[in-house]
């Protein structure tokens, strides 16, 4: 037995995506509205360059750490055994014990790697050391500490 009547038209069932669009207009709404913007300040510096001449010429003798191409620590000239940063620290705390008051410059080949220059940074920061420069070459080829 059959009991729906033959002339009524099936009508398939459909999805209406009317509600869906609005939740998510509303949702877009309010994401835009609750959101700040962050914007960043902008900050004049002046980097240093290598091309200046020194300003003020110091009298003291520097202690001199380099770096060579393949990470090797060298304190004043001597080779330290190995490139761990507790020997580099020992070292330069002894150098430090006669000469306290001397400041450092750090002179890296330009071919070693970043970390090693970054561990000698971490080192002489550890000890304490404000007075810090790093070599450079000025662009005929001099040396200028910046």
């Amino acid at each position: 037995m059959n009991f729906r009547p033959r002339n009524r038209r099936e009508e398939e069932p459909g999805v209406n995506l009317t509600p869906l669009i609005d939740v998510v207009f509303l949702l877009l709404i309010f994401f835009m509205v609750s959101t700040t913007f962050d914007r960043h300040a902008d900050i004049d510096i002046t980097l240093p360059s290598a091309d200046r001449e020194a300003e003020q010429v110091d009298d003291r003798a520097w202690i001199d750490i380099v770096v060579d191409a393949d990470g090797h620590y060298f304190v004043d000239g001597q080779e330290l055994v190995n490139r761990r940063s507790e020997t580099l620290e020992q070292v330069l705390g002894e150098v430090l014990e006669v000469r306290g008051d001397d400041p450092v410059v750090i002179r890296a080949d330009a071919s070693a790697s970043h970390q090693s220059v970054v561990r000698a940074l971490d080192v002489v920061g550890r000890l304490g050391i404000s007075a810090v420069s790093i070599a450079t070459l000025g662009d005929d080829g001099s040396g200028a500490d910046d």
